[in-house]
């Protein structure tokens, strides 16, 4: 399997996405940044992977880059923040964990039955919307005997409505929360479903607002979401054998354990222990520590950009159509239950 020609083409996207938003900024008058390079490959991506007919000599490549290449930029991610900071943030946002991934699965399991959805269908798209997206589909498919075209739909589903909030929600949360990067990261970290829309959603909020903040919020709150599988998934499966002799048994916990989020927290250890003393790890000047931190953050950056021209080269447009409006739907409710209850407890709470 070649991943080349699908890497340097999300690659060649993420760089002239950068270079474009910085001449259309330049070219309406304002200054560079003023413009996302990064949601400007995701919509070159999106433009190019719908209306071009791409090899499938490409899609490996275009796999890689939002899989590997996401979770390698979200592992340098954890250079940024202290275990402490991690901590402080995950305190903070367990609360509004806790609420919104057992209301998202009872409301929108509930709508889906409303709707006359297959009890699978709609259990696909609740654990999709609340937990991590299509990891999480994934996942709980197998335990509760879903068939290949539910498993799709929800996949869809997550995919067409996680896009729209990635590329909406750093705006709306901008305004919603007054400008307040923490929160607006609290909520993009609780309301957008999969990993790698939340990371393109927080880069959007930091490129235009000039707040990192958001993208560290973000990303932490959405890594707690996805330890809550260890929970979730044997829960979900207990649940259906009791209504079914369908399903299969869910897998090992240590097997919902995504790595990244493993490497997230050894390179949040590695940054906290760097910055102990007057000498990083008794080898380097802090001047090389912070040097290369600094070089991990570009690289985090880079991945990500790349991560995301990948996101819109693989979204099919086309393959949506056949959803049908019910599911589509159930996909609009749960997002917005999510968003509507995320944005009233980060209100209350904070």
């Amino acid at each position: 399997m070649n991943v080349i020609p699908g890497f340097l083409l999300a690659l060649a996207l993420a760089f002239v996405g950068n270079l474009l938003a910085d001449a259309i900024a330049a070219a309406l008058g304002m200054g560079p940044g003023a413009i996302s390079g990064i949601m400007v490959a995701i919509l070159l991506g999106l433009a190019i992977g719908n209306v071009l007919t791409l090899p499938a000599s490409l899609k490996p490549g275009i796999d890689f880059a939002v899989k590997r290449v996401l979770r390698i930029g979200i592992v340098l991610l954890g250079l940024k923040l202290s275990i402490v900071e991690v901590g402080a943030i995950g305190l903070k946002s367990l609360p509004i964990i806790l609420v919104t991934i057992p209301a998202a699965i009872l409301l929108v399991t509930f709508f889906g039955r409303r709707l006359g959805l297959p009890d699978r269908l709609a259990t696909l798209i609740a654990v999709g919307t609340g937990i991590c997206g299509n990891t999480a589909i994934v996942a709980v498919s197998p335990t509760i005997a879903a068939q290949k075209e539910e498993t799709s739909y929800a996949v869809a589903c997550i995919t067409i409505f996680g896009l729209f909030a990635m590329l909406t929600y750093p705006f709306v949360a901008h305004w919603l929360f007054s400008g307040d990067a923490f929160r607006a990261g609290l909520f993009l970290g609780s309301a957008v479903h999969d990993t790698s829309q939340v990371a393109g959603a927080g880069m959007v909020y930091q490129d235009y607002y000039h707040a990192p903040e958001a993208l560290n919020v973000a990303t932490v709150t959405k890594l707690e979401r996805n330890l809550s599988m260890l929970i979730v998934i044997p829960l979900m499966s207990i649940l259906y054998h009791r209504r079914s002799s369908e399903g299969t048994e869910p897998p090992p916990w240590y097997t919902m354990v995504p790595l990244f989020v493993v490497g997230f927290a050894a390179m949040s250890l590695l940054r906290t222990i760097g910055d102990l003393g007057d000498r990083p790890f008794g080898l380097l000047t802090p001047d090389q520590w912070h040097g290369f931190v600094k070089l991990a953050s570009h690289v985090m950056a880079y991945c990500l950009g790349i991560a995301m021209a990948g996101v819109g080269l693989g979204t099919s447009i086309k393959g949506i159509r056949g959803i049908g409006l019910k599911p589509l739907g159930l996909g609009l409710a749960s997002a917005l239950i999510v968003g509507i209850i995320s944005t009233l407890l980060i209100k209350a709470l904070y």
